[in-house]
């Protein structure tokens, strides 16, 4: 496994080993010695979830306000997403940047993507079924977003904007201006794994 520290470098980029022959492939998709040794501390993921969505589905940008704040290991079992981690930590020196990337299951790549970032992804492929660890559990008093499209972060999302599909949920969030007494809760010198 190669672990790719990206623009920002907090996000991580893994690229796991794939083994394959005329029978087919064998990847180690997570080894806990390995990813913390990486990243430099501890995440215990607590939950693997799972969505299927069709081409032009765009979901995000989420985020987990603390007590809940949630790192998140994203991959893509089938299909092809871009996937899109935002810096939304107070004084960090990237807040509103981003760090975008292909995920298909071609190159079996995943991104790590942790605390203090709002994450989503949108379907490049006719259907993509979309597969993630996360180190909390979800909390409904606790879920926010922002608006995918705010100019402020500049986002090329591969698509035509009469291509996307969103719920009504995320066609309504905040601009990341509009987060930013929320995303206080995040301080860039603050450990947020305590």
């Amino acid at each position: 496994m190669q672990f790719i520290k990206q623009a920002i470098e907090d996000v991580i980029l893994i690229e796991p080993k794939v083994h394959g022959d005329q029978r087919g492939y064998f990847v180690e998709t997570f080894r806990q010695d390995k990813f913390e040794q990486a990243i430099g501390y501890q995440v215990n993921f607590c939950q693997d979830n799972e969505s299927k969505s069709t081409k032009g589905v765009l979901r995000g940008l989420h985020f987990q306000l603390p007590p809940f704040a949630q790192s998140k290991l994203v991959r893509v079992i089938e299909g092809e997403v871009l996937d899109v981690a935002v810096d939304i930590r107070q004084n960090s020196p990237t807040f509103g940047q981003h760090v975008a990337v292909i995920l298909n299951d071609t190159n079996k790549h995943q991104l790590f993507i942790p605390r203090g970032f709002a994450h989503g992804f949108v379907v490049l492929s006719d259907t993509a079924t979309f597969a993630y660890k996360v180190d909390n559990y979800y909390s409904p008093e606790c879920d926010r977003g922002m608006a995918y499209n705010d100019p402020n972060l500049n986002i090329d999302w591969h698509l035509k904007p009469d291509q996307l599909q969103l719920s009504t949920k995320d066609q309504n969030q905040p601009g990341l201006v509009d987060i930013k007494p929320e995303s206080a809760a995040f301080d860039y010198g603050i450990n947020l794994y305590v």
